[in-house]
């Protein structure tokens, strides 16, 4: 359960608050934070995303009165990546009725319904989205649910696309791996495991050709080199030339932002 707190501290909340899973306050100069209560934290840890705002990490030995101390210690730091996150949030799409947009195999459609509810089709080459008809498209959950409802074509597409592109990349250079996975990871494009599991990000399906085949083969040449040494940029070179310049260039787009 949520509970926001407009003016008060946490230091002002009955301690039968601080019981809770999370909490969102109001902090003076930052705006809302986010705490929340972390089992796998093993210490206080603050992140400053595009669309998700501030959040901090509270490992469950650790109160939310302390975690709110730490807040006033790093306000100059949050502030700083407050603005970078503003200026990758002006690059969301606004997506409206004249939209012309498209993944690679479905169109976006906005349909208004005579319900209270927003609901998403995916079929046929169309990405349906039906939203109240009393609302307005711009309106920020509306957005939200326009941006869940790509991600489930991206899904379906990623599906399709990423384990046969994985194979056959796999068999041309000789690799091996376990399984594939696909995943709506929020900060990796790809991921390897030690035990020679993939993971590949849905998000993929946004990239251009050569940038989705980079992060495939990068991926793939970890199933040899299980770090970013000097042999792990040696044999990438060798399957997927130009891999630095590739890997520059895939750091100008953000999974959270399209």
């Amino acid at each position: 359960m949520d509970v926001e707190f407009c003016t008060l501290t946490l230091s002002q909340v009955s301690s039968s608050f601080l019981r809770l899973s999370s909490v969102n306050l109001h902090i003076d100069g930052i705006g809302k934070v986010l705490f929340e209560r972390s089992d796998k934290a093993k210490r206080l840890s603050i992140s400053v995303r595009p669309l998700k705002g501030v959040r901090v990490a509270v490992p469950p030995h650790i109160s939310f009165e302390k975690a709110e101390q730490l807040i006033y210690t790093k306000a100059d730091w949050i502030r700083e990546h407050q603005s970078r996150m503003e200026e990758q949030e002006e690059k969301v799409t606004v997506y409206t009725h004249d939209s012309d947009f498209r993944t690679r195999h479905h169109t976006l459609r906005l349909l208004t319904h005579a319900r209270y509810d927003m609901r998403c089709l995916v079929e046929n080459g169309y990405i349906n989205v039906f939203y109240p008809a009393f609302k307005d498209v711009c309106e920020a959950d509306v957005q939200k649910f326009i941006r869940k409802s790509i991600e489930e074509a991206y899904r379906k597409e990623a599906k399709q696309y990423l384990p046969q592109r994985l194979a056959y990349f796999a068999e041309k250079f000789g690799f091996t791996y376990q399984n594939v996975f696909i995943k709506n990871a929020k900060s990796r494009w790809g991921s390897c495991s030690f035990n020679d599991n993939i993971n590949l990000n849905l998000h993929l399906m946004r990239l251009p050709e050569d940038l989705c085949d980079y992060v495939i083969l990068h991926e793939l040449a970890h199933t040899v080199e299980k770090n970013h040494g000097p042999q792990f940029w040696a044999l990438l070179d060798t399957v997927c030339p130009d891999s630095k310049n590739l890997d520059k260039k895939l750091k100008a787009f953000r999974i959270s932002i399209f």
